[in-house]
């Protein structure tokens, strides 16, 4: 798509390029009303604001600002400890080439029809996009992909001419956590995850039942339950409405996330029961207070100190295609406080 030019905007505005200038440098001497005009035909028509180095002419210099966004109607929060750590992992390693992160909230997006990533992802020039995914992906996102605008989708496939994706292979995620409990001798399995809406936990409740299935073992409806996210209280309330319906519980669970499984063990210690003696219970992120529960919890660690996500921003900068590539969840080694590789 063709970007839109400051002369274009001051013609469908029916003002000045000078006016256009002003409100692009915030002078005082240009009415709110205009202004508002201005500004409004610039976003529907992806116009992007220059920052003070492109005003002097340097339209395709660039900006060293990588996009952050968080995509999607339920999306993660800044205090999910998985995603934090990749984030300042990756906030970190691309600072060493010289860029800035520049964060995209999406609650004006979710209710504003003219409102999208694409425009103001142009409007501050940024040079690609990290894209986080959450559930219900609004079509937005989709239109970004499809842009000119290099992106690269964490745990979301992009199929864009200039995107790429890393995706947890969550098949090996639940093959290991199966495997693990077969060979400690757990037959009765079930499994905690989050919202039915989540791409990520019905992917790994899929492939964990398929797992199953591969050794064997018996797949009980009534013990795989899903909630409303990945945090504590959802997998506190997820096991009591567990431990109040059921009149056997399985002997082992797979929590979708660490917190779910944190969670989890609280509400089977209020009742009475020893984890791992009565339930032992599998999380999966390998966040940094799965070490400090009792007992500490065995987890899958998901490799999120890799620098490929910072190789493919990097990658952006000299117009490189990303490519496809899987994130692999799980690492040779072993660690006494049982994190499962």
């Amino acid at each position: 798509m063709k970007k839109i030019k400051m002369k274009s905007i001051a013609e469908l505005a029916g003002v000045s390029i000078s006016t256009v200038s002003k409100i692009l440098n915030n002078y005082s001497d240009v009415s709110e009303e205009t202004k508002k005009k201005v500004l409004q035909i610039m976003e529907q028509h992806g116009y992007a604001h220059p920052a003070s180095s492109y005003i002097k002419g340097a339209d395709d210099a660039p900006s060293n600002l990588i996009g952050v966004i968080f995509a999607g109607a339920f999306n993660i929060e800044m205090d999910h400890q998985f995603f934090l750590h990749v984030l300042n992992t990756f906030k970190k390693r691309i600072g060493v080439y010289g860029y800035d992160l520049l964060f995209f909230s999406n609650e004006k997006l979710l209710h504003e029809k003219n409102s999208n990533y694409l425009s103001r992802c142009r409007h501050f020039h940024v040079d690609g996009c990290v894209i986080f995914a959450g559930d219900d992906i609004e079509q937005s996102i989709h239109e970004l992909d499809q842009s000119e605008i290099p992106c690269i989708g964490i745990d979301l496939k992009l199929d864009g001419k200039s995107s790429g994706h890393i995706m947890t292979d969550n098949t090996k995620v639940s093959l290991k956590v199966v495997e693990h409990f077969y060979l400690n001798g757990y037959r009765e399995i079930g499994f905690i995850g989050s919202s039915v809406k989540s791409e990520i936990s019905r992917i790994r409740e899929e492939s964990f039942k398929q797992a199953l299935s591969s050794f064997g073992l018996p797949i009980v409806p009534e013990w795989f339950v899903n909630g409303t996210d990945f945090f504590e209280n959802s997998g506190y309330q997820l096991t009591k409405q567990l431990i109040n319906s059921q009149d056997k519980l399985p002997s082992a669970i797979f929590a979708a996330s660490d917190l779910l499984a944190i969670g989890a063990i609280r509400a089977l210690k209020e009742h009475g029961l020893s984890v791992p003696e009565d339930v032992a219970i599998i999380g999966c992120d390998d966040i940094e207070a799965s070490k400090y529960t009792l007992p500490p919890l065995t987890t899958i660690r998901q490799d999120h100190e890799k620098n490929r996500p910072v190789r493919r921003a990097h990658a952006i900068r000299h117009d490189q295609r990303p490519d496809r590539f899987l994130l692999r969840a799980c690492r040779a080694g072993n660690r006494r406080s049982g994190v499962l590789r």
